[in-house]
């Protein structure tokens, strides 16, 4: 059984002039990314390996996730995550190792929102609001993964 845990970035700040690569997350996006990594702990979901976009929002949102949970997890940042559609995710993560069981991808909507549909078929779509993640289980590969069994959609809203 392999698992992939799909999360967007925190909450970040909208500031004229400021490059979309370098926008910081706000402090509610601190604090969500935090719980986060506290949820994932609680759910014993600790990442083999890390692929996160290469932004100070993804890239912040997956250290303060893994302060705790897994401080040494290996993070690649991969500039493809940026801007990427759901199949260009999908095909980044077919090529992991398959020694990894358990894979945590951190980027942006609308790509890591349209990765879980196709994965899970879209069933009672809650959205994929910033700081949310889905987690998937999947019984292959991951060079041949096509669809996976949603186990847990969490939002910063859901955990209260």
């Amino acid at each position: 059984m392999r698992t992939l845990v799909v999360l967007r970035h925190a909450k970040a700040v909208h500031t004229p002039g400021l490059a979309d690569r370098e926008r910081p997350l706000t402090g509610r996006g601190e604090g969500d990314a935090k719980r986060v990594g506290e949820t994932l702990q609680a759910l014993e979901l600790r990442p083999d390996l890390v692929l996160c976009s290469p932004s100070l929002r993804t890239r912040r949102t997956a250290e303060l996730a893994l302060a705790q949970l897994a401080p040494d997890a290996p993070v690649d940042f991969e500039h493809g995550i940026y801007q990427a559609y759901a199949d260009e995710l999908l095909e980044l993560v077919r090529r992991t190792d398959p020694g990894v069981r358990t894979l945590l991808l951190v980027g942006h909507n609308p790509g890591v929102h349209e990765l879980v549909m196709d994965l899970t078929g879209g069933e009672g779509d809650p959205g994929f609001p910033p700081g949310a993640f889905a987690v998937i289980e999947a019984a292959v590969p991951w060079a041949e993964l096509e669809s996976g069994r949603a186990v847990t959609l969490w939002t910063p809203k859901s955990a209260g």
